[in-house]
């Protein structure tokens, strides 16, 4: 089974997108079902993970309501205040919904680098925990250590990695590249987390070669190993850098050398494991 396991739908009108320019003309417009379902037929990709993309309970609802009309969707990670524990009633009922798989707070758009850390915000996690929910850690390589502090406090909670944290590949240098490789480094090896194989060519620029990526596909196959990787598309957001379909393409290159099972892991069987996915 193929699985795309990092997808947005969203439609700007709702007016919770607000990290969104509105002179974007590639992002700046509704993305539904039947924008993405002919590229999921093209590649016989069977299922995918829908991924929030603002920070309201509203809009988490709004993709479940999507889910329940595609059959193409598994699962949908949503968003819940941590800065309010009375949002726990939030989570568990959403967490009652069978296409509810995980949590994912904005990380990368709070301004305070320790926020993971606050202690006024554990409650969230050990109720990710306790509901048996995935949490996904977006930010940038500055995030790295911090998440795995976290994670060490929460050993049991799933937890998967999204854009390979984001690496600075359009400034590339090789202190930056450091930076990010040590971290990444020491998250694998000290954590059980998953890391998704989505978001690269963003963060390269437009002129994004499979060379410029490479680097960064074999540093994260070397820690976390091709049983701990999942490939999504990161669509529609990756149409600021190529289609759908290139993308796919560019990730099934630079995994080409890799085992027919370890494939199947990288594109299917390890979003299952780490969502808990019921297909």
């Amino acid at each position: 089974m193929k699985i795309d396991a990092h997808q947005h739908f969203w439609n700007p009108a709702r007016g919770d997108y607000g990290w969104m320019p509105e002179d974007n003309k590639i992002l700046y417009r509704s993305y539904l079902q039947h924008d993405l379902e002919p590229y999921l037929k093209k590649l016989e990709i069977d299922k995918t993970i829908l991924v929030q993309a603002a920070p309201s309970i509203e809009e988490t609802e709004y993709l479940l309501g999507l889910a329940d009309s595609s059959s193409f969707v598994a699962g949908v990670v949503g968003w819940i205040n941590f800065e309010n524990p009375n949002d726990y009633a939030q989570l568990e009922r959403l967490s009652k919904h069978p296409k509810f798989v995980g949590v994912r707070p904005m990380v990368q758009d709070i301004s305070d680098r320790n926020w993971v850390l606050r202690k006024d915000i554990t409650w969230a996690f050990d109720a990710i925990e306790e509901l048996d929910l995935t949490f996904d850690a977006l930010g940038f390589p500055q995030h790295l250590e911090n998440f795995q502090k976290c994670l060490l406090k929460h050993k049991e909670m799933r937890t998967v990695i999204d854009h390979f944290m984001k690496p600075q590949i359009v400034d590339h240098s090789e202190d930056n590249f450091k930076f990010w490789a040590d971290g990444i480094s020491a998250l694998a090896e000290d954590t059980s987390a998953y890391i998704k194989f989505s978001g690269l060519i963003t963060e390269a620029s437009e002129e994004w070669t499979i060379d410029a990526l490479q680097p960064y596909v074999e540093h994260i196959l070397r820690k976390f190993g091709a049983s701990r990787m999942l490939w999504g598309s990161d669509w529609p957001v990756c149409r600021l850098r190529a289609e759908y379909d290139v993308w796919h393409g560019a990730a099934s290159e630079l995994t080409a050398h890799l085992s027919s099972d370890d494939k199947a892991h990288v594109f299917g069987q390890n979003a299952i494991t780490a969502y808990k996915l019921l297909v």
